[in-house]
């Protein structure tokens, strides 16, 4: 078995838009996203040391399925980050002040259980839902 040098492994995730000159400007001009390799239909994105692979598909392939946690309809489909505290409330405000439209606005869910977690969701451009998370202690992240 290999083991990865890097000291955590690095996730992979492909993902469908509806329009990649779209997906260039949200995940590499908004989020800052460094741009890897691509083709026609598919750009890799740097997202925050990860790799995510837009690729293209016709809006009818898109879907909205939601799951209630919390109380808040999550979006079924979404992938995300975990940072840390400062620098998510640092992405809130950046993003408040964007004027992004959340799905779910930044708050704090699951207060004073083992799972609290600061969070928020919002759309990418072609309706993608990406949550960003955040936890006051880090090794608390999977703790039942």
């Amino acid at each position: 078995m290999h083991l990865p040098t890097t000291p955590y492994p690095r996730f992979h995730l492909a993902f469908p838009v509806t329009d990649l000159d779209e997906a260039r400007r949200f995940y590499g001009g908004f989020l800052g996203c460094g741009e890897g390799r691509s083709a026609a239909d598919w750009v890799d994105f740097d997202f925050f040391g990860h790799q995510i692979v837009a690729h293209k598909v016709d809006r009818a392939q898109m879907t909205d399925a939601t799951s209630l946690v919390d109380g808040q309809d999550v979006p079924v489909r979404h992938f995300g980050v975990v940072l840390d505290l400062p620098a998510w409330h640092a992405l809130a405000e950046r993003f408040r002040a964007a004027g992004v439209r959340f799905v779910i606005a930044p708050y704090v869910r699951f207060q004073g259980q083992p799972g609290e977690q600061a969070t928020m969701f919002f759309l990418d451009p072609s309706g993608n839902a990406l949550e960003f998370k955040a936890f006051r202690d880090m090794d608390r992240l999977f703790v039942t």
